[in-house]
């Protein structure tokens, strides 16, 4: 049985936390209206802060089905919306013309019908579910064409889509929609006016400390905040790839594994490929310069210890 959306922004905070997503409060914000008003909401931020794991933790708190529609370069309706299972209808035309039915507008509305329908990850999300109205989420759709993009104008404005041989397909529910980008290009401006937007940051030192609590128990609250103010000073250096929230919460899980009470030179220098994702990233930060940062961590915890 499926749960209620909130009713206000500290209970949508207080659903987040449940589903141990720790979000401040522009976001939830943001998240209660398009819930209240069933607008779809559009996601971007660097890669790792958190924008898929909105529409999971979603699923998870409201008990509703989760549909992930992956976006990649080439995307198409074939592979978003729907598609003819047409070997099913080769046979269903051959099996016609055995029993002498010849009448082509006949074959043709036997065959063109939701039995061979095959539906994809935004035509199922219209469907009506015994979980209640679904999440829908259509992660990173900056890695999709711009061609795609105006298909999803229908959908995002009256939550349908048109099937030629079939007619408009209406949401049944209305599915509560997740879109992230990760801004590697411009999504159009006619997409976004049809959703709220929210632009996913890095977390701040606190709420940083906050999530690792949560997804990283393991870590001693000494490594945590080491981990966390190390992550936060590579963030303010001009990296390849700055390391996101997931990367902390890895390091900090790599690190427990390892025994890890008080990070080092070594330590950091054996484990940044958890951190960092790009070759010439981890070359720069070997040697003295993680060290100098590390310095500057244990420096600063020194000097204002957190209650």
């Amino acid at each position: 049985m499926s749960s209620p959306t909130p009713a206000s922004i500290d209970a949508t905070v207080d659903l987040l936390k449940n589903g141990d997503y720790i979000a401040d409060r522009s976001l939830a914000t943001v998240l209660y209206l398009a819930l209240k008003l069933g607008r779809p909401l559009f996601c971007e931020g660097e890669a790792g802060v958190g924008k898929t794991e909105i529409a999971k933790v979603l699923a998870q708190t409201l008990k509703r089905p989760l549909i992930r529609l992956q976006c990649y370069e080439g995307l198409d309706v074939s592979s978003a919306v729907y598609e003819w299972n047409y070997a099913r209808q080769m046979i269903e035309i051959r099996l016609a013309e055995a029993q002498g039915v010849h009448d082509r507008g006949q074959i043709a509305s036997d065959i063109f019908n939701e039995q061979f329908l095959i539906r994809r990850p935004l035509l199922e999300a219209l469907q009506p579910h015994p979980g209640g109205a679904p999440i829908l989420l259509i992660d990173e759709l900056d890695r999709t064409d711009e061609p795609f993009e105006a298909y999803l104008l229908e959908l995002l404005s009256d939550f349908q889509v048109t099937i030629p041989e079939l007619g408009t397909v209406k949401a049944a529910q209305t599915p509560i929609v997740i879109i992230t980008s990760n801004r590697t290009r411009e999504i159009h401006d006619a997409l976004k006016r049809r959703c709220f937007y929210h632009w996913v940051d890095y977390p701040d030192l606190k709420r940083e400390l906050e999530i690792l609590k949560v997804k990283a128990p393991e870590a001693s609250e000494r490594l945590s905040r080491q981990v966390v103010g190390f992550v936060q000073e590579l963030r303010k250096l001009d990296l390849f790839k700055s390391p996101g929230v997931a990367e902390s919460i890895d390091w900090a899980s790599a690190l427990s594994e390892l025994n890890t009470l008080d990070l080092d030179p070594r330590t950091i220098n054996d484990t940044l490929g958890v951190l960092l994702k790009y070759q010439d990233d981890i070359a720069r930060m070997q040697g003295s310069e993680a060290a100098d940062i590390l310095r500057k961590v244990k420096a600063d915890i020194a000097a204002q210890p957190l209650g």
